[in-house]
């Protein structure tokens, strides 16, 4: 079952500010990725699932993300 990256930040016991520090990143930034609104690059996205213990696998985006990314390696 896939989730979403606010599940996975909640799940957590982040909040975005949490994140944001963490990642030195704004806490805007962090809203935008978890709403689509920006992209998300392939090293945020993998140090997003490693904060918050979760496979890249099991993680969706929002279908207006920009993340192009195969990780599971297949084409």
């Amino acid at each position: 079952m896939k989730i979403s990256l606010k599940a996975a930040r909640v799940n957590a016991n982040l909040t975005q500010e949490d994140v944001a520090k963490h990642l030195h990143k704004g806490k805007q930034t962090i809203t935008n990725w978890e709403n689509g609104h920006t992209s998300i690059d392939i090293a945020n996205f993998t140090a997003l699932c490693s904060l918050y213990g979760v496979n890249p696998d099991n993680i969706f985006l929002p279908k207006h993300s920009n993340l192009k990314v195969d990780l599971a390696g297949e084409g």
